[in-house]
């Protein structure tokens, strides 16, 4: 009796075992969505193949801001000491892509050097070529904080007449392919200058589809008044509301992340409270890596899903020998109606 059940349960797949999620992850990549990755040129269109040092990958915090936001001091701030490579000023001083890293040695690894490292997750940066590269770097030392993460120190954001100075790469090309693979983007704001520059802008808007990534801090809010602090916190969300386009409030973290004494400590346990918050978060997401780059997977799966859509589309309108160019023409004057 109930022969037929027996019968049935056989033919059920049984389900694949993994070690762990990340070696899931890797496998079911490898397997299933690379080989659709490269029959449909996806690499070639959107990003790069991903690799087993984008799997086994500590979480990354990135840094962004307009210059002399407080970037370079808030790393200092939270590892508690400095790093090699470390420079701190009134005027842009990090001019380069700086990734602060554990290790028992300290020192600092060139661009060029580090993106031929299988071992680390930055060989796709190789396509920006050697005018980034020398803008690249890995300052590495001994760090609790960083056994867990990996902290990205960025350029500071020109404004006025500098932005029109060209850096040599695509800074926001770049900003694209670190919001693709960071857990944390964190965007900086000094309280006397909330004005967002047309580069910083852009930077902003290459960050979107990663909203959920993204922590925003008001920096060295102890150097105004109560009043004072009222007013800019407003003008900072009126002006983020015009250029992140999102109908939800983001949440700001005000602070002032420094190791000197407060100028104006009236909202000192406002500060600690606010830094409490921001920092419970970073620590946060070692406890969450596996979730995150299961989302980035499911979400990378999907877009490669409608690009494989698209690429097989047009290779079904497309004529076999004659008249490839005129269809091809009239096939991307209409690509919005596929």
């Amino acid at each position: 009796m109930f022969s037929w059940l027996s019968a049935s349960n056989d033919r059920k797949r049984q389900p694949e075992l993994f070690i762990n999620v990340v070696e899931g992850l890797k496998r079911i990549y490898k397997s299933k969505i690379l080989p659709l990755e490269e029959h449909y040129l996806f690499h070639e269109f959107h990003s790069p193949p991903l690799e087993d040092a984008d799997f086994d990958a500590k979480p990354m915090v990135l840094l962004v801001g307009q210059y002399s936001t407080g970037k370079t001091t808030f790393i200092k701030y939270l590892l508690e000491r400095d790093f090699p490579g470390i420079r701190i000023g009134p005027e842009p001083t990090t001019d380069r892509f700086i990734a602060v890293m554990h290790n028992d040695n300290e020192g600092v690894i060139p661009g060029n050097a580090l993106v031929v490292d299988p071992k680390r997750q930055f060989r796709p940066l190789a396509k920006f070529g050697n005018a980034f590269l020398n803008r690249l770097q890995c300052s590495q030392l001994n760090s609790p904080v960083l056994e867990s993460i990996t902290i990205v120190d960025t350029p500071g954001i020109l404004s006025g007449e500098k932005q029109r100075v060209d850096r040599g790469y695509e800074f926001t090309g770049v900003l694209e392919w670190f919001a693709e693979r960071v857990d944390r983007i964190v965007l900086l704001f000094d309280a006397h200058k909330l004005d967002i520059s047309d580069e910083f802008r852009r930077s902003i808007e290459a960050l979107r589809g990663h909203d959920d990534k993204i922590r925003i801090v008001l920096n060295k809010a102890d150097m105004i008044d109560q009043q004072q602090l009222m007013r800019v916190y407003g003008a900072l969300m009126w002006s983020l509301g015009k250029v992140l386009n999102t109908p939800e409030v983001a949440r700001v973290y005000i602070g002032s992340f420094w190791d000197q004494p407060l100028r104006y400590d009236y909202n000192r346990k406002l500060f600690e409270a606010e830094e409490q918050d921001l920092f419970g978060d970073i620590t946060s997401l070692p406890r969450n890596a596996a979730l995150r780059k299961l989302n980035d997977l499911i979400k990378r799966a999907r877009l490669a899903k409608v690009h494989a859509y698209i690429i097989s589309s047009l290779r079904k309108e497309m004529p076999s020998v004659f008249g490839k160019e005129s269809k091809k023409k009239e096939l991307i004057k209409h690509l919005g109606n596929i």
